[in-house]
């Protein structure tokens, strides 16, 4: 088991393989299973990735059963066709698939937990972003998995990757690492350059808070997965063009262990602070959950049974 950043680099390095590679053979050693074996059922992951991805992006998309998200995906799809976007086709092709599947999972629809289902989106967003671009294969899209899942590994046995721990930078934050990092691979880039990606945009997310409205995975979730994507891609992008981050990886995820230490509880996935503090957060959640909002003379707040 590699228990930093370093030390998978290392081994990759030594052994002139990538990190894909090592993650495969470790899972053969410690579960004595073939790598055939092991193999299918990454891949299975990856055909979970690919229908949340499909099923978000059909017809009019889907909707969670709060109404609060959904439909989204498609809508930035018809805008991305028309042609005329100020981020251009590849990134967003990469936030719209993020953006499918976070509302999939709000649907209450089956998704891959990478690392967890609220940060679902991240990893396909950034995969999908790319297979036409990079002309990926299936295999190779199952080997961004697999060296994802070495950093993921690394991060969580180091830090956390739960929001209710360490705030969203762990949730979003590891889930764009991971990414980074498996795109740098799949680029061709050396292990080296997978850790400077993974570092790079983990250091660019750090302190993100986890501050769901109403404590459901929907706002602003869905659409921190599609900024995740995106860092990700940029952070990957500049490792390979030899950028590096100065602090290095394993610093890095110590450093977002100790911010998430720091975070007050009611900005770790309580629904009590951020975002879900705003008058209208609140007024949502009380919406949801049968109560209303309203505001005495004095703009001080009173919540009401619904319809009374």
């Amino acid at each position: 088991m590699y228990q930093t950043i370093a030390a998978l680099v290392k081994a990759a390095n030594e052994e002139q393989v990538p990190i894909s590679e090592l993650m495969v053979r470790q899972e053969m050693n410690k579960s004595h299973r073939t790598r055939e074996d092991i193999w299918e059922q990454m891949r299975q992951n990856y055909l979970v990735m690919k229908a949340a991805v499909e099923k978000g992006l059909q017809g009019d998309g889907v909707f969670s059963p709060t109404g609060l998200t959904g439909g989204e995906a498609v809508k930035l799809q018809k805008y991305r066709m028309r042609g005329k976007t100020l981020s251009g086709d590849d990134l967003l092709i990469a936030v719209e698939s993020a953006i499918a599947t976070n509302e999939v999972n709000a649907s209450l629809g089956i998704i891959c937990a990478t690392p967890t289902a609220g940060s679902s989106g991240t990893l396909p967003g950034v995969m999908f972003g790319i297979k036409d671009k990079l002309s990926l294969t299936e295999e190779q899209m199952v080997q961004m998995l697999f060296s994802a899942s070495g950093f993921g590994m690394v991060i969580a046995n180091n830090a956390m990757i739960a929001g209710a721990a360490g705030g969203c930078q762990a949730e979003v934050g590891s889930a764009s690492g991971m990414a980074a990092a498996a795109a740098v691979e799949i680029a061709s880039g050396t292990p080296d350059e997978c850790a400077e990606a993974m570092a790079m945009a983990i250091s660019n997310l750090l302190g993100l808070v986890c501050d769901p409205v109403a404590g459901l995975v929907e706002i602003p979730c869905v659409k921190r997965n599609a900024i995740g994507a995106v860092n990700a891609l940029i952070s990957a992008d500049m490792a390979l063009a030899g950028l590096t981050n100065k602090i290095p990886a394993d610093d890095v995820i110590e450093a977002m262990r100790q911010v998430g230490k720091s975070m007050p509880a009611s900005l770790r996935e309580t629904g009590l602070g951020g975002l879900a503090a705003t008058r209208e957060g609140v007024r949502l959640k009380m919406k949801i959950f049968g109560q209303e909002l309203e505001l005495t003379p004095k703009g001080e707040a009173k919540i009401t049974p619904a319809n009374k």
